[in-house]
């Protein structure tokens, strides 16, 4: 005992292990260590990037499924049916479902975005000659060659895309085949998992924590309720969300007479799973084609999208999600960033529960830090009475 009251009050301990300023920094070397290491070694870690990559898309979708499906196993159990036989159930509900949207919506989809991806190359021409009819404007005179040179090299860059787009497409088939027999894969082994997962999850995390010393059960066990929390609250909610929003945009967009009404609708409430930014990126096309079915078709288009953001904002998203993830908005655009950048199209639909995983993990950590540094225990401090410091 006296030997750790001497190592306490050393030097060392005191301005270096001690220290929060030291401590931070410490975290940050090891941080960019690790990064300059990985950055070194890369070609090393492909065939384990190359073997996650495979494995990751039927577990990323098992887990993904199991969130959805696990509300309603779990509600069949309570009304006195087998863990097995609810499950059966779930199953057989969630397979009538797909074989109805596939012979009633798949069809029509297909349809839609053929027709919209073969005439996109015309309505880029049609909404060019429309702003130009605008230019000619005579109030818009002193602006007209700024805004000519802008409308050209627009309408330019959006031509080529759209004709390459179009070549392109059987080039691209190949690349499209491989990702559809991934994606087969897949779907022919996803069910087996989250089956094993809804019959089996609560048992293999008790299991997992039996593994471990006695004194860290509880901070692990605490530590994978609040995840599982956080992921389920995350996935439930978004994908609830995304599914009312594609039903109003859908029928918001019939009732107005859009071209391939249903199409986009299913489009935005897909892209809706994409915090703040989904919506707006749904809508580019929306506005495309509005411009070229005229000015009172893209301001039917301007209040459906009011419509639909007052209510997703005002009643949609604080009913279903509320505060569960309790993420800054400008938390949540960094990460879309940081996330999108350097993994693409996985990274924005992931970032965003990966970091309330990790969230939950360092908060565990800080937590403990806290209790052993000792850097953050509140120390009293007695009031000085003036009359006691004339008497002093």
């Amino acid at each position: 005992m006296k030997d750790d009251n001497k190592f306490s009050l050393s030097w060392f301990f005191r301005w270096f292990l001690n220290n929060q300023g030291v401590t931070v920094l410490l975290v940050m070397l090891l941080v960019f260590l690790n990064i300059w290491v990985f950055s070194h070694i890369s070609s090393l870690l492909t065939p384990i990037f190359s073997f996650l990559a495979v494995v990751s898309l039927p577990l990323v979708m098992s887990a993904l499924v199991y969130y959805l499906l696990k509300p309603a196993v779990d509600w069949l159990e309570g009304k006195n049916f087998g863990r097995v036989s609810a499950i059966a159930v779930v199953f057989l509900g969630l397979i009538l479902f797909l074989i109805w949207a596939i012979a009633a919506l798949v069809p029509m989809i297909e349809t839609q975005l053929t027709a919209f991806i073969t005439n996109l190359p015309n309505y880029i021409r049609d909404v060019e000659d429309q702003v130009t009819l605008i230019l000619k404007d005579d109030r818009l005179a002193q602006f007209r060659p700024q805004l000519e040179g802008l409308v050209t090299d627009f309408s330019g860059k959006a031509l080529e895309f759209a004709q390459t787009f179009s070549k392109n497409a059987v080039d691209w088939a190949g690349n499209f085949a491989g990702a559809v027999a991934r994606v087969t894969v897949a779907i022919i082994i996803s069910p087996f998992i989250i089956f094993y997962m809804l019959r089996d999850g609560d048992t293999m995390k008790d299991g997992f924590v039996k593994f471990l010393p006695t004194t860290m059960r509880e901070t692990t066990a605490r530590i994978l309720h609040n995840v599982n929390a956080q992921l389920s609250g995350y996935v439930q909610g978004q994908v609830t969300v995304a599914l009312v929003v594609g039903i109003m945009f859908s029928i918001l967009f019939t009732i107005i007479g859009l071209p391939y009404a249903v199409t986009f609708g299913i489009t935005a409430g897909f892209l809706n799973m994409i915090p703040y930014l989904g919506s707006f990126l749904a809508m580019v096309p929306v506005v495309i084609l509005a411009l070229v079915e005229g000015p009172l078709m893209l301001i039917k288009v301007a209040v459906v999208f009011t419509i639909e953001q007052t209510i997703e904002g005002r009643f949609v998203t604080p009913l279903v999600l509320g505060s569960k993830l309790n993420i800054h908005p400008i938390t949540i655009m960094f990460i879309l960033l940081v996330s999108g950048s350097a993994f693409g199209v996985w990274g924005v639909f992931l970032g965003i529960p990966v970091y309330a995983a990790a969230k939950v993990v360092l908060a565990e950590i800080f937590e403990w830090y806290k209790g052993v540094s000792g850097l953050y225990e509140e120390v009293e401090t007695q009031p000085i009475v003036e009359g006691d410091e004339h008497a002093k």
